[in-house]
């Protein structure tokens, strides 16, 4: 076992602890390389559970908010997910341990962060994770309907867009709110398109773009 393996049993173990999480999730985060999906310059605390940043302004978020955002949404092996946010990657990589690569759908607002993270799920094994660089706003309607939708970045609101591309009784879930106040929220889309909300505490994530 390498010492970034040892460093990732640790942190899922204070994770499983701590949050009570399905098991899994926990497995998911066991098998995802964190390490891999983090700049060089900051390696050293890829297993420490807070955000780092990944250039552009942005972060990876810390490994809690990642596992309790997959626990929320009750991820199930073939469930088509579209994610708004890639980021680095790393949270689609959970997703996609979850759900499969392949039904995983990802949109991320800076072109160089998306053509990063496509290399870095191709290097890692999830090379079926689809990435493209757009206005996460908009979703992705090309593969909808999705059975679970989530924002890795925190708007005024559920965009529109990203509601109508939820087949009913599908679930988002994004940190909702602006600047310091934000909370995350679950929802379940009904047959006519409204939204039954569930929150689920403060959360601090950067603003969607």
């Amino acid at each position: 076992m390498t010492g970034w393996d040892r460093d990732r049993t640790a942190l899922v173990e204070r994770l499983r602890e701590e949050y009570g999480l399905d098991e899994r999730v926990c497995s998911a985060v066991a098998a995802v390389p964190r390490h891999r999906f983090v700049p060089e310059r900051v390696r050293d605390g890829a297993y420490d559970d807070r955000p780092l940043p990944i250039g552009q302004d942005q972060t990876i978020s810390a490994p809690h908010m990642v596992a309790l955002m997959a626990d929320r949404l009750s991820l199930e092996a073939g469930d088509r997910v579209l994610e708004v946010g890639t980021g680095c990657g790393y949270h689609a990589a959970v997703t996609a341990e979850l759900v499969g690569p392949e039904n995983v759908y990802s949109v991320e607002y800076h072109d160089q962060l998306a053509k990063e993270a496509r290399e870095t799920l191709a290097a890692t094994g999830y090379g079926d994770v689809s990435v493209r660089a757009g206005d996460g706003k908009r979703g992705w309607p090309d593969h909808a309907p999705y059975d679970r939708a989530y924002l890795t970045c925190a708007a005024g609101e559920f965009p529109d867009a990203v509601v109508e591309q939820v087949r009913p009784g599908g679930v988002l879930l994004a940190p909702i709110g602006t600047g310091r106040r934000q909370t995350l929220v679950s929802a379940r889309r009904r047959a006519d398109g409204s939204l039954e909300r569930e929150s689920h505490g403060a959360v601090r994530f950067v603003p969607l773009q």
